[in-house]
């Protein structure tokens, strides 16, 4: 067919056009231009004028070599194709690539097709130019390869060589817990500051968040309002008392020491108060002995109810000497010594180790846990095992005078609650140990509330019934009555 001027060789794939076989003949092209622009300029110098010493030219019948390499070095040639050809600094041109891309025939040749250049001659921005949707790849999923054996561990991994692999070959590793990595490809993670903690993505590290049983919490919340209601409780039935302080089983049971008991038994309610909120300098020092001195009170007076009343069932044989041991004073002489030597050691723990406010990052790594240091472990324990002695006492002296005459049934309900206050505290051991943050201090709560508890149902309830509900039975005739 006739031509029309318009064709292109770029847009015709045969073996005539084929380029991709004349690498050399196209450097020789162009080295036959830079020396002839090279001799083109040693000709044309200007005498007294020249590059060479006193401004001498080169003959350009008999030059030397390094005398045509210093024209050869400023040399600028614009090619055939507009591509401008010059020399560097160090004797480079510039790097001009063709990026061919071989394809397959329909006939079974190989083709070479070009799919984008590397000119560094052109402007910024347009050195490196590829047509992708150009590229026919030799896979079946015409996918782009993966260049290396393994993929780049995103942040929040670090790189571990692979045994018996090249250098390039490593598989990405989890940063251990409470480590970072920042970066692609890290080698290594970066372990964070004592008071802060990675993010799930283990990228950066974040601050710790405070953990302690606030009043703002639902837990903290709830204690709150059940130890206030709690309180209210045995101020009711002290009220009640009061009232009917006159009647027979009111004045059976020692009036007085009630009293006492029930208003001991609001403040161990309210000792709660004490463990909920920020733990302030304060509150460590005092919350503790608070409850220790509180229950050691309430205790007291139940041992001191117990002994009198096994010395009021003794007094009545012929011939005891035991009534001088029934007299009010006697009771008050037990409740001082057995809370004086509570008080005795809470003021030596307070003396020596006291407590303390701690941040603590062991426990639960996650979380800085604000919580009260009790400076000696054995002086708390040694606190508690004295109420449960005192508790224990109080029981086996109770279950011992359990089968006394109806006159002096207090022994019974005085078993049932020492028994269900020690349960409660030596449930309580293992629950501590096994608890954390918060939760220790909860666990404490609720033995606090739940042995009050345990008192006051087992001792008051059964007075407050027949009070209210059966006065028939709060007579005189019927508390001497004997047990048949």
């Amino acid at each position: 067919m006739p031509c029309t001027g318009e064709e292109t060789l770029e847009s015709i794939q045969n073996n005539y056009n084929d380029v991709s076989h004349l690498r050399v003949t196209y450097n020789i092209y162009i080295a036959v231009h830079v020396l002839a622009r090279a001799l083109e300029d040693l000709k044309t110098c200007n005498k007294e004028e020249g590059p060479f010493i006193l401004g001498r030219c080169a003959n350009v019948w008999t030059f030397k070599a390094w005398q045509l390499l210093h024209y050869m070095k400023k040399v600028k040639v614009k090619l055939s194709s507009g591509r401008e050809l010059y020399f560097d600094r160090n004797g480079n041109p510039p790097a001009v690539y063709d990026i061919i891309n071989w394809k397959l025939g329909t006939n079974g040749t190989v083709m070479h097709v070009s799919v984008g250049t590397y000119d560094t001659s052109t402007f910024f921005g347009q050195v490196f130019n590829i047509n992708t949707s150009a590229i026919v790849w030799g896979i079946e999923d015409q996918q782009v390869p993966v260049s290396v054996c393994s993929q780049t561990c995103p942040p929040g991994f670090r790189k571990a060589p692979k045994r018996g692999e090249p250098v390039c070959c490593f598989q990405c590793v989890p940063c251990p817990q409470g480590e970072i990595s920042n970066q692609t490809d890290s080698i290594g993670c970066i372990k964070c500051p004592w008071d802060q903690w990675p993010n799930p993505q283990k990228s950066q590290c974040l601050p710790k968040p405070l953990e302690y049983l606030a009043y703002e919490d639902p837990m903290g919340s709830a204690i709150m309002a059940g130890s206030i209601t709690s309180s209210l409780v045995p101020a009711c039935i002290l009220r009640l008392f009061i009232q009917h302080k006159y009647t027979p089983i009111v004045k059976a049971n020692n009036y007085t020491l009630s009293c006492i008991l029930l208003v001991s038994l609001s403040l161990c309610f309210l000792c709660a108060f004490a463990f909920v909120g920020y733990p302030q300098p304060v509150m460590c020092l005092l919350r503790q002995t608070m409850f220790g001195m509180v229950f050691a009170l309430c205790i007291s007076c139940i041992l001191s109810k117990t002994i009198m009343v096994v010395c009021a069932f003794m007094a009545t044989k012929p011939g005891s000497n035991l009534r001088k041991w029934t007299m009010p004073p006697v009771s008050y002489i037990i409740i001082c010594i057995c809370s004086l030597l509570q008080f005795l050691l809470c003021i030596t723990w307070l003396s020596l180790v006291p407590p303390f406010p701690e941040l603590n990052i062991v426990s639960q790594p996650r979380l800085i846990t604000v919580e009260c240091n009790e400076g000696s472990s054995t002086a708390f324990w040694c606190m508690l095992g004295y109420l449960g002695l005192l508790a224990t006492i109080s029981f086996i002296v109770a279950f011992l005078a359990r089968r006394l005459p109806d006159s002096f049934n207090e022994a019974k309900f005085i078993t049932f609650s020492m028994l269900a206050f020690l349960s409660v505290w030596v449930s309580y051991i293992p629950a501590s140990l096994s608890a954390q943050g918060k939760y220790t201090v909860a666990m404490e709560i609720f033995a606090i509330l739940s042995s009050s508890w345990a008192i006051i149902i087992c001792m008051f309830l059964p007075k407050c019934f027949i009070i209210v509900f059966r006065p028939d039975m709060n007579s005189r005739e019927r508390v001497l009555r004997k047990e048949r």
